[in-house]
């Protein structure tokens, strides 16, 4: 792909400049993404990257527990389609296109459901069968009000797969047979992200002592603080004996009934909202169908904007190799080249004026100056040449490697920061600094690795010094 420069790149301290600004701000964009995304990854239709990930931190996303009403729920399917309909323009025979359309479809016919589901979920021998078989027998003591609902036991291990079915839910019941472990708690906070209506269910309740079951049901309070009962199911059968007026005794095993009321309770309140129920579960499909969708898109844009990053970090290269002067006092005193935001802007529908990317640059710089990321990845890359003198000793090699290095991870970063914006904004002027700080961090730290450097040096030798054997490259 080649790349037409709309204005001319500045050479030298202007040309280096930019490049260092471009690569903290595209490495913290990396990060950003990659936080972004327990969520991952989804429930829907082959999104389990999101349910690995944090749900996208944007208005469709509510508190645990709180229900939606249509409008809301209207207005997530809408913001969803705007990100599929962006997909179809950009790569209009995408062959996730079909599936994409079809969930869309299907999201509004849910609005209008009338069938409630509720998964049953939990690890393993805690019971979950035999609720679903006491709740269905017992279904006339609950008021179930026009509709029968659909328990459905979900997953044996607790694990992405509780996420995906639970997350197509309506309310969940979680059990237990006893205080929580780790697993089933990080489970429960993954439930609670989804912002799935769900009771916790102490099951078995009945083979502890009273005390024991007392302290039980207090610590589960304490730890979820929502919804707990204790029920037993299927409660241990008991020996029954009976002394005649003859002396003789009689013993037998007596079967105990299930001991639900107090969950019965719990879902006829919980099973009132039926609609709100079934609105917010079809904001929470509609949400991660976004997320999904926007991945795709993201993938896309990606594969636009990776050639770019590539031109210009070798731009920067070649631009500090001819006129090695210290990074720090080019990025302090040059002035900044801001091409590369508008180009990169431009794929993700970040309009920014000449202006404003030259803001978007000097703030860049300053921030990388403050985290003192050039001056550790001049080190960094220092190191690593000087376990070859003939390639060390070239002027300015270390300069020229280190600022296509920087000028890459700061392309990647601005990439992820653009990712997490809404889709057709028509300014990219409001940049979030903490979050640019964050990333550009995190990003830096993660391209730190030795094994990268040196591939990423090895590339950078055969650019600026094509005439070096390869076998005096750092290998």
């Amino acid at each position: 792909m080649v790349v037409k420069l709309q204005r001319p790149i500045l050479v030298g301290g202007l040309g280096l400049s930019f490049s260092l600004w471009m690569v903290q701000s595209w490495h913290h964009s990396i990060v950003q993404f990659g936080e972004l995304s327990l969520l991952s990854v989804l429930a829907v239709g082959g999104g389990l990257w999101l349910l690995k990930r944090k749900l996208p931190k944007d208005g469709s996303e509510q508190p645990d527990g709180i229900l939606v009403d249509r409008a809301t729920a209207e207005s997530a399917i809408a913001k969803t389609e705007v990100v599929i309909n962006q997909l179809t323009q950009e790569s209009a025979n995408h062959q996730a296109l079909g599936t994409l359309r079809n969930q869309l479809d299907q999201l509004s016919v849910e609005l209008d459901r009338q069938e409630i589901r509720v998964a049953v979920t939990g690890g393993k021998s805690v019971g979950k069968s035999t609720l679903i078989e006491v709740l269905k027998s017992e279904k006339q003591q609950v008021n179930f009000q026009e509709t029968t609902p659909l328990f459905r036991e979900v997953g044996n291990q607790l694990d992405v797969s509780i996420l995906t079915e639970a997350a197509k839910s309506d309310a969940a019941l979680f059990l237990t047979n006893g205080d929580l472990t780790d697993s089933q708690f990080q489970a429960l906070q993954q439930l609670k992200r989804l912002n799935l209506p769900k009771i916790l269910v102490f099951n078995k309740q009945d083979q502890y002592l009273p005390d024991e079951r007392a302290s039980i049901l207090q610590s589960l309070k304490q730890r979820v603080q929502e919804h707990v009962v204790a029920v037993a199911a299927a409660p241990v059968a008991i020996k029954v004996r009976k002394h005649e007026a003859d002396g003789t005794v009689q013993e037998w095993m007596e079967q105990p009934a299930p001991d639900i009321q107090q969950l019965s309770q719990e879902l006829n309140e919980l099973l009132l909202q039926q609609q709100k129920l079934v609105w917010t579960t079809t904001a929470r499909q509609a949400v991660l169908l976004k997320v999904e969708a926007k991945n795709y898109l993201n993938g896309v844009r990606r594969d636009r904007a990776t050639p770019i990053i590539e031109q210009y970090q070798w731009i920067a290269a070649a631009a500090a190799f001819a006129n090695p002067v210290p990074a720090l006092d080019i990025l302090a005193t040059a002035a900044i080249n801001a091409q590369m935001v508008i180009d990169l802007g431009n794929i993700y529908q970040q309009k920014f004026s000449w202006e404003q990317a030259q803001t978007v640059a000097g703030t860049m710089g300053s921030l990388m100056l403050k985290l003192g990321l050039v001056e550790l990845s001049t080190q960094a890359i220092g190191s690593v040449l000087k376990s070859n003198a003939v390639t060390f000793v070239a002027g300015g090699l270390v300069q020229g490697v280190s600022a296509a290095y920087l000028t890459r991870v700061a392309g990647l970063c601005l990439v992820e920061y653009f990712e997490q914006q809404e889709i057709a904004l028509d300014s990219g002027s409001n940049l979030n600094l903490d979050k640019l700080r964050q990333t550009l961090q995190k990003v830096f730290q993660q391209n730190q690795q030795v094994a990268l450097l040196q591939g990423f040096v090895k590339q950078g030798v055969k650019r600026l010094l094509p005439e070096a054997h390869p076998m005096e490259v750092v290998g």
